[in-house]
């Protein structure tokens, strides 16, 4: 039996922010069972940690298969690993992933910064059907062209964001991992806003997504001359993600707060 939480990250108030399930495995399991509690949890991610040696493997997935990439849940495991002692609460958290090494460093106002890459986008075309699945005619079109891409559309104001609502069956059949909306933000302390669509990998739209902010804080810093940013992805849940453009990495700050713990039997 080990534990199994519910975490909902960045943000430090319940039911809003991202839910992200957190794993701890005390043994290694099979992929296919990792796959089937993701499906059985129905969050946008669900995150499995397993201690090798002197660092934390960190997996994740989606109800419907692993990811490269996710932030929201790096929040959700390292706010785990503090809160249930396996973790220092002046330790950095160090994962191994498929994307290489990351961080998350706590702060003394109890906020987390993680380390991600920064993945830029670069102009592209849509792909058919693309601005008619979300329901916009117009907009700037980029991509950030990693091996599981997201497109970025830009528009010009942030009540279209807001407003939009996509064809979901349209946008499954395009081939991205997900699509990203953004416009100039339309409150003060908020620099830009988005939202973002991957319902091939099983999540109509995320409420909160940390990868996605590795692109859009490397967007956002090239038209506003400035490396710190704020930015708010208006889902129905909502939250704020504090970026922070370094060379070809971004910081990403937010909080996070328990909602469930449980247990679960890991697979004999």
């Amino acid at each position: 039996m080990t534990d199994l939480w519910l975490v909902d990250a960045f943000t430090d108030v319940p039911f809003r922010g991202n839910p992200a399930g957190v794993c701890w495995l005390d043994r290694t399991v099979p992929d296919d069972w990792m796959q089937s509690l993701a499906m059985e949890m129905n969050q946008a991610e669900t995150a499995f940690l397993l201690r090798e040696q002197d660092e934390l493997r960190l997996r994740w997935f989606t109800p419907a298969s692993e990811v490269d990439l996710c932030g929201h849940a790096t929040l959700a495991s390292a706010h785990f690993l503090w809160a249930t002692g396996r973790l220092q609460p002046d330790r950095v958290a160090r994962f191994r992933t498929r994307s290489g090494l990351l961080t998350a460093a706590p702060a003394p106002d109890g906020s987390i910064t993680l380390d991600f890459p920064a993945t830029p986008p670069a102009p592209a075309e849509p792909p058919a059907g693309l601005l008619t699945a979300l329901g916009t005619p117009a907009g700037e079109v980029w991509s950030n062209r990693k091996p599981q891409a997201d497109y970025l559309i830009r528009l010009d104001d942030a009540a279209l964001v807001l407003a939009l609502e996509p064809d979901f069956a349209a946008l499954r059949r395009v081939d991205a991992r997900g699509v990203i909306v953004t416009a100039p933000g339309n409150r003060p302390g908020v620099d830009f806003v988005s939202r973002f669509f991957a319902p091939r990998f099983g999540i109509d739209e995320d409420p909160v997504t940390g990868s996605a902010h590795c692109t859009l804080a490397p967007f956002w810093a090239a038209r506003l001359g400035r490396t710190t940013l704020t930015g708010y992805q208006a889902s129905r849940r909502g939250g704020t993600v504090h970026t922070r453009l370094i060379g070809d990495r971004v910081e990403l700050t937010g909080r996070a707060v328990t909602v469930l713990r449980g247990t679960i039997d890991l697979p004999a």
